[in-house]
């Protein structure tokens, strides 16, 4: 039996861009996490990545309702954020359940907690196939920032 147990986080840093990244998560290209919070209930939220990219949350709202099926890449809602506006798509084919309704009483959950407090919404289902588990979106950031940095292989 091996008694090693995986570190609850893995440190991240890359230029000058570093966060702590749950490992007990699904994570996929687009910088959402998923995360299974009971049995089938998926918890989606944006990783500190793109809480970066998309600054500090003004609102957000859905497009459907709870009870409503969603499928993987359908848009759901909206964000609008001091940096970006930006659709709100399912990483989870399922039934949407809801929104974080502490979101709107403290849109700066998202940039404080975007791993606990700050999740966007819930669904009853099966999380996006193509996630990646910590160790790949680790990968998936490095490919991402070398990109943004325009450095060459």
């Amino acid at each position: 039996m091996n008694n090693l147990q995986e570190p609850a986080f893995i440190a991240y840093r890359r230029s000058r861009f570093s966060t702590r990244l749950p490992t007990g998560r699904l994570y996929t290209a687009a910088h959402f996490w998923i995360h299974e919070v009971s049995p089938g209930r998926q918890r989606v939220g944006l990783t500190k990545f793109a809480t970066r990219m998309l600054g500090e949350l003004v609102e957000m709202g859905a497009e459907v309702k709870a009870g409503q099926a969603v499928a993987v890449g359908e848009v759901i809602g909206w964000l609008e954020a001091l940096k970006a506006a930006s659709d709100l798509f399912s990483m989870v084919d399922g039934t949407f359940v809801g929104n974080n309704p502490a979101l709107e009483q403290d849109p700066e959950l998202l940039q404080k907690d975007p791993y606990a407090k700050g999740w966007l919404y819930e669904v009853d289902g099966t999380p996006e196939p193509a996630a990646f588990d910590a160790h790949g979106y680790v990968a998936h950031l490095d490919a991402v920032i070398k990109k943004m940095l325009g450095e060459n292989d």
